[in-house]
This record gives structure tokens, sequence and C-alpha cells, in this order.
């Protein structure tokens, strides 16, 4: 397993560990800052989130700069990105920080598109991810992180950029999804 690869298994195990730091009610006290007051388990799952999120762009450029891009690596990459966003926004539902619905419409989508990636594999096709669904990643690490802060630093100035960041997730997310589609649907009509 070369380099790149081995960055993104890290990313995978790095998932259990921010569940476990996020969701078990561990007793690590309040960061107070006047009347702002932010869990110290979230705080440590937000850095562990937004460290194994960083994960994604040091892997894809060690593969392309050392030109050590893989099957595997293709394959691991977007499933890493997939699992840590998807265990990330449930756990927010379990929180409380963020709605089911939206956090179901991004999961579907995933979904969704990874079985047309499926069906579109099965004809011959491979799609690599496009610009749009690299948008939609990071759209959706800058509001899972902005919620796990309780959208700290922004409190002060009264804007709730954690759900603004969460409510462009959504709609980037249902853009590119329905992007990958008509993109594809020729394909996708052809197919046995």
């Amino acid at each position: 397993m070369n380099l790149p690869n081995k960055i993104t298994v890290s990313r995978i195990f790095l998932i259990p560990l921010f569940l476990i730091v996020t969701l078990v009610p561990f007793s690590w006290g309040e960061i107070r800052i006047g009347d702002y007051s932010l869990p110290v388990h979230h705080f440590v799952g937000a850095l562990i989130f937004i460290i194994a999120s960083c994960t994604d762009w040091i892997d894809g450029y060690y593969a392309r700069k050392l030109n050590m891009v893989t099957n595997l690596g293709k394959f691991l990459d977007p499933l890493a990105d997939k699992l840590l966003v998807s265990a990330a926004l449930i756990s927010l539902v379990e929180l409380q920080l963020a709605p089911a619905w939206m956090v179901i419409v991004i999961i579907s989508r995933e979904f969704a598109v990874t079985g047309l990636r499926l069906v579109l594999a099965g004809e011959g096709e491979v799609v690599a991810a496009n610009m749009l669904g690299k948008i939609k990643t990071w759209a959706q690490i800058i509001a899972v992180s902005a919620l796990l802060l309780h959208n700290f630093p922004f409190v002060w100035l009264n804007i709730p950029f954690d759900m603004i960041s969460l409510w462009f997730a959504v709609f980037i997310t249902i853009y590119s999804g329905w992007d990958y589609f008509v993109k594809n649907k020729e394909v996708l009509l052809k197919s046995k």
C-alpha cells in the first residue's frame, strides 16, 4: 500500500475516534468566553474531524505529485470521504445540532451518486470526481465543522454561519447530484 492510500486509510481509522470523542458524554468541561459556551469534547471532536478532512487534500496531493494514483486509491478516497461526512452528519442529528431532513438529503444524494457510479462502471464508464463534487465535499466539511464548534467564532457577529453553511451544503449537494445524473443520463438510459 502506497503513502497516499495509507493516508486515506488513516482517515477511515479516525472516524471511530471522532465518534467516541463527540458522542460519549465525557465530562471534559466547557470552553467559556463571555456568554459563549462550547463543550470541550465537541471542540476536540471538531479538531479530529478537521484533521481527518484535511487528509483528503493531502492524499490526493501526494498521489498526483508522486504519480501514485491507484485503483485502490480511487475506490478508498471517496469512500473515506463519504464515511467521515456521513458519520459526522448523523452525529450532529444525535446531538440535535442539525435537522435530520437535511442530513437525509445529503446522505441520500451520496447513495444515489454511488449507485450511478456502479451502474456506469458496469458499462465500462469511469466517473471521476469533478470540481462541483469537490466543492460539495468542502461545503459539507465546513458546515459540519461550524456546527460542531457551535458556530464559533461567528456567534459574536450574530451571524448563523453554521446554519448558512449547512443550507449551502444541502443546496450544492443536490445540485452536484443532479449534475452527475444529467451528464450521464445517456449511458444510464442505455444500460442493461
